[in-house]
């Protein structure tokens, strides 16, 4: 198997790294969770601004739990997909303040099991909030590393397990956050085959 320049691009990503907004949210694991819920299908710069709004009311799981969901709702508009947002939202600090003492789990099962979140969500969770080894495969994460040569995926579950194969734990924490913000900023696939190759990062 040929030796991957893992951590040659990661330093190339990291000279070229440009902030997220939503990981302003850092270590706080209910703002991270509620951040990322509302990521999904929305533009970072739409989901900060809401989130905002949202925290500035409930800046708790246990003051979430205490809006109804038509406020949540109106909370959270214009997000992605509001609605259903906003009833995974009101399930969710329930749950929390009911079995987790309001408190987020620290476990990729527990997590899964609340309302939205499937292992994407779980993984930036554990990684960025609890600073556990995980990576999180998003939209641009499979497709960097699908265009890096890494892996040969069609699915972002399937380039999560390859990933971990290949990928020394020391790194996972950094994957997410190198991968979007190189995503974010060469979003076409043609701009994005120009940046990897003027750096010589692509696997033949």
């Amino acid at each position: 198997m040929k030796k991957l320049p893992i951590a040659r691009t990661l330093r190339v990503f990291d000279k070229y790294y440009q902030p997220i907004p939503l990981e302003v949210y850092g270590d706080d694991a209910f703002k991270t969770l509620i951040s990322t819920l509302l990521s999904s299908r929305t533009r970072d710069e739409t989901t900060f601004t809401v989130c905002e709004r949202l925290f500035k009311k409930a800046s708790t799981i246990q003051k979430l739990g205490q809006l109804g969901e038509l406020e949540i709702r109106n909370l959270i508009y214009p997000v992605g997909f509001y609605r259903q947002k906003a009833k995974n939202l009101s399930k969710t600090a329930q749950l929390l303040v009911e079995n987790y003492d309001g408190r987020v789990p620290q476990t990729i099962e527990e997590l899964t099991g609340l309302p939205g979140v499937g292992r994407k969500t779980a993984n930036l969770i554990l990684a960025r909030a609890f600073g556990k080894p995980a990576i999180s495969v998003d939209t641009h994460v499979h497709k960097i590393a699908n265009l890096l040569g890494w892996v040969k995926t069609k699915t972002p579950e399937q380039t999560e397990k390859e990933l971990m194969k290949i990928i020394p734990k020391k790194y996972w924490r950094d994957i997410n956050r190198l991968f979007v913000s190189i995503g974010r900023q060469f979003r076409s696939k043609r701009k994005l085959m120009e940046f990897l190759e003027s750096q010589n990062l692509l696997t033949k």
